[in-house]
């Protein structure tokens, strides 16, 4: 018979507050982007004021090797509900280097759509609120709006070997702006 063993028990590298917090831990990092970052993309920016405002955050936990396929990458972004001119806020957007690695979005808080475009330049989108499931197939570029009134906020998982081409996107601008006028949104 064996004697007893012991085993060290680790604190985890990453916690993540899912309804009232953000992920944090020693293993996560954060972005921030600003409207200063990003102004030239909105359609309405003309004499925007206060480039300095936080329009975004990114939080990720990546472990692992990144060359690895399988491993996964475990995300969270906190969007406001800032307007430029009349147009919604979103994020950036991107499609993955690696066009056969998907991805899933869930919301966790707030309002606002998921916009798709495929190669082709198609756009949809799709409702994002509380419990929302959302997959992405690895071909599509995808962003963020957020339509409502409070913090948007989206959790995502993607493998690691799937990258980001922000610059396809750059190059094949989303053909649908999401706009409230009045209290009403617009997507034109």
């Amino acid at each position: 018979m064996g004697g007893i063993q012991t085993m060290k028990i680790m604190e985890p590298s990453a916690v993540h507050d899912f309804y009232s917090g953000v992920i944090t831990g020693t293993a996560v990092k954060m972005g921030t982007k600003r409207l200063r970052d990003i102004v030239g993309a909105y359609s309405e920016a003309g004499e925007v004021e206060d480039l300095d405002r936080v329009m975004y955050e990114v939080y990720s936990f990546e472990n692992g090797d990144p060359a690895r396929a399988g491993n996964l990458n475990w995300g969270l972004t906190v969007m406001y509900p800032e307007l430029v001119g009349e147009e919604c806020n979103f994020t950036r957007g991107h499609v993955h280097a690696d066009r056969s690695c998907a991805e899933i979005y869930f919301g966790l808080a707030g309002q606002g759509l998921l916009l798709f475009m495929d190669q082709d330049g198609g756009a949809w989108a799709e409702k994002v609120c509380q419990g929302s499931l959302h997959y992405i197939d690895g071909r599509w570029a995808h962003r963020l709006v957020n339509t409502g009134d409070g913090v948007l906020k989206v959790g995502a998982c993607w493998p690691v070997t799937a990258g980001h081409d922000y610059q396809w996107v750059e190059d094949h601008p989303f053909p649908v702006r999401v706009f409230k006028k009045n209290g009403e949104i617009i997507c034109i």
